[in-house]
């Protein structure tokens, strides 16, 4: 089917690192499925969204030694979690052998999965789950394969103890199953044998996988726990001992391998308690910190009681690292300015559409070489949370929370068919439970020009109007802060962060915190920030995780007691549960959500007030400001903050600005209400509201705030010329000013 218009997706890519720093280097990773070569191109990105309401797309070509006609080709993308344990001299010559574990299945019934197995080429042994969802062990030679089977099949979401068994004495295979708890109508016990070759080895020089029976071939969904191997035939009385001991003999001869995932849940190896230390490494990342099948509630923190958390959550199509092969590099000029940038991609095949498609990078100012006194700070950790959303499709209100019909893109469509990119943290699993990790080190079609208007695309009409004010500015990315706290912004006197940077680690928002205390000046230009705790990982650049549980504005909710990080332990869910109330940070914080229209804000007694005369210079005293936007009309909307003084809104704030007319379609978050009532929509609610605020810090610093993600959008209105403008002009220049203020 031929859609018509621009195509997107033809060939799709992604940049390694994300964030690359003048004088470095950034490669870059294609894959097309119908194209054989494009024309590329480097790009500075001024405004990345096409929407005509706003600037529209503003892709400014930089002569690089990239530029011109390349070849591509198509790399698969080969999804599904699992832990590869390489070949060892001790898992070669052994004929009889035992495995057991306790699983937790998600999928059984959708295909086959795999528990633990040692194949190559048709040949070796698989115990797992049959496409009908029974326990198996299957043993092939490389020309017949038998399997023994239960008549149960397995029952989603309820734990088992499985074990299984060859004896290469008598050529016996038995399975086992045991149901932890056997209500009536849960009980799914069962066992099942069959009969081989006797003296039949094993294969060698395979890896020993879990959860896969090869990297992406039939992959596990569910947690396994306590994973074993044993050299004979043990039953299943014995295995089940040796799977529910935590700490397995260690003289025990036969115990060839027992995994305990409970160890350094925060990395990437999983460890082997016996004496062969047969240690593996993660593929995908799947979610570890998750409740093991001995898991009573005595804890909810997995560093309480890391025993009951013994248990890893694999996922056919957890999806990390593409793992494409480069096919160039970019030498960054040493001399290239800080920003937001893209490769572009084009063609015009013969029979279709013209191909206009983008790898979104950012190139950041070196610390040590600040060139201006103004910073914007990059939400990598916000973009990420969002990369390749498919909520508008899989959401079932997803019209009535927008009052209005979907306008699906190519993006949109693509992502309805090729899952197999990784999903956004908003987005659930094939089998149900929520996305948790994310990573740049995937094709993210959000977060390039031409992409879904919100956060990226919203973003750069910020970077638009600096560029059209002549307003020097500097770029260090969230990643930046994480890492390197308040070093990364004290070479400047002001910092921005955007429209939504609503994903913040412990690290981050400390070094906002302490930049603000140190007399920096701080305009925190969006709504719904500093909302969701997060963390990046310890070891592995670019990937954050997210845990939701039941607090905020969710798609999803994790499972009970796993709502700790499982890189760093810390409390996962909204900062507001974790005693930081975005108000305290900077004097606002989300409320509700208003996706139907945007309204414009009432200047209000505080802002009549002299110490802000600077603010509204130009600006008439009953002037509406903002009722005008390129998202629904006005600068207030889509996700809007609030000010509070119980949530920590310092007492020197003044409220200088508030939209309080938002209409029944501003809907509130639900930690802003404890019981239902018909009063509760913006129409009715005095505390569904944008408020623009501005207060003084330490050391003749302060804080401008803006209370909404729409506010940038309305910046180009009227070719610039506009009290929006023209207010974010007065602020800038008041912030950039050695002068203390207040």
């Amino acid at each position: 089917m031929r859609l018509g218009g621009i195509d997107t997706t033809s060939v799709l890519g992604y940049a390694w690192p994300p964030v690359v720093e003048p004088g470095g280097r950034v490669a870059f990773h294609l894959s097309s499925a119908t194209l054989k070569q494009v024309d590329l191109s480097l790009v500075r990105v001024r405004c990345g969204d096409p929407d005509a309401a706003g600037p529209g797309l503003k892709a400014v070509p930089i002569a690089s030694a990239i530029d011109g006609k390349r070849a591509v080709r198509h790399q698969p993308l080969r999804p599904g979690s699992c832990a590869v344990i390489a070949d060892r001299p001790v898992l070669r010559g052994i004929d009889s052998f035992s495995v057991g574990a306790f699983i937790w299945p998600t999928l059984p019934g959708v295909a086959a999965q795999t528990i633990l197995a040692r194949w190559r080429d048709g040949a070796g042994w698989r115990f797992g789950l049959d496409a009908g969802g029974h326990l198996e062990l299957a043993i092939c030679d490389g020309k017949a394969v038998v399997v023994a089977r239960t008549s149960q099949p397995a029952l989603g979401r309820e734990w088992l103890f499985v074990c299984g068994s060859y004896d290469a004495r008598t050529g016996t295979l038995s399975v086992r199953q045991v149901s932890l708890d056997p209500q009536a109508g849960r009980d799914r016990t069962a066992s099942g044998t069959a009969s081989a070759a006797p003296g039949l080895r094993w294969i060698a020089d395979a890896p020993l996988m879990i959860a896969a029976q090869a990297i992406g071939e039939a992959n596990f969904d569910g947690k396994i726990d306590r994973p074993r191997l044993c050299r004979g035939a043990i039953d299943a009385a014995a295995m089940r001992a040796l799977c529910e001991a935590i700490n397995p003999p260690a003289g025990d001869a036969d115990l060839i391998a027992a995994w305990d995932f409970s160890i350094d849940i925060p990395g990437q190896t999983v460890r082997d308690r016996s004496a062969n230390r047969l240690h593996g490494e993660l593929v995908q990342i799947p979610a570890r910190g998750v409740t093991g099948a001995n898991w009573d509630g005595t804890a909810n923190d997995w560093r309480a009681l890391p025993a009951h958390y013994g248990a890893i959550h694999f996922c056919s199509d957890d999806m990390q690292d593409a793992g494409w092969s480069p096919d160039f590099t970019l030498d960054i000029p040493a001399d290239l300015r800080g920003g937001y940038y893209a490769l572009r991609m084009t063609a015009q095949p013969a029979d279709g559409d013209p191909v206009d498609s983008y790898v979104g990078f950012f190139v950041r100012t070196p610390r040590t070489a600040p060139k201006a006194k103004l910073a914007i700070i990059v939400p990598l950790a916000t973009y990420l949370a969002y990369a390749n959303g498919a909520l508008r499709m899989d959401q079932v209100h997803a019209e009535s929370m927008l009052e209005g019909l979907l306008v699906l893109s190519r993006d949109d469509l693509y992502l309805q068919v090729h899952r197999e990119v990784g999903l956004s943290t908003y987005d659930t699993h094939a089998d149900g439970s929520g996305w948790r990790v994310s990573s740049a080190k995937r094709p993210i079609l959000n977060m390039r020009p031409r992409c879904n208007t919100f956060n990226y695309g919203n973003d750069t009409h910020l970077i638009d109007w600096l560029e059209e004010k002549g307003i020097d500015y500097d770029v260090v990315s969230d990643e930046d802060l994480h890492r390197d706290g308040l070093a990364a912004l004290s070479p400047y006197r002001c910092v921005m962060t955007l429209s939504h940077p609503e994903y913040y680690s412990r690290e981050m928002w400390d070094a906002i915190d302490a930049y603000q205390r140190s007399g920096g000046r701080h305009m925190y230009l969006g709504g719904n920030g500093f909302y969701w705790r997060i963390a990046f990982h310890r070891d592995l650049p670019g990937v954050i995780e997210v845990r939701r549980d039941v607090t905020g504005v969710r798609t999803w909710e994790g499972e009970a007691g796993e709502a700790h990080l499982a890189f760093t332990g810390e409390s996962a869910g909204l900062w507001r549960s974790n005693g930081r109330a975005p108000q305290r940070l900077v004097g606002v914080g989300f409320d509700a959500q208003v996706f139907d229209r945007s309204a414009g804000y009432r200047r209000m007694p505080d802002g009549e007030n002299p110490r802000v005369a600077w603010m509204f210079a130009g600006i008439a005293p009953g002037e509406m400001i903002g009722d005008f936007g390129a998202r629904n009309g006005g600068a207030a909307g889509l996700e809007i903050d609030r000010a509070d003084p119980e949530l920590g809104s310092p007492p020197a704030m003044l409220l200088v600005a508030s939209a309080d007319r938002i209409g029944y379609g501003g809907m509130p978050a639900p930690e802003e209400f404890r019981t239902f009532h018909r009063g509760l929509d913006g129409e009715q609610n005095a505390r569904v509201r944008a408020d623009l605020v501005y207060f003084p810090t330490a050391k003749g610093g302060g804080v401008f705030s803006t209370g909404s993600i729409a506010w940038v959008t309305a910046l180009s209105h009227n070719r610039y010329d506009n009290n929006v403008s023209r207010l974010m002009e007065n602020v800038v220049k008041r912030f950039i000013d050695p002068a203390p203020l207040d």
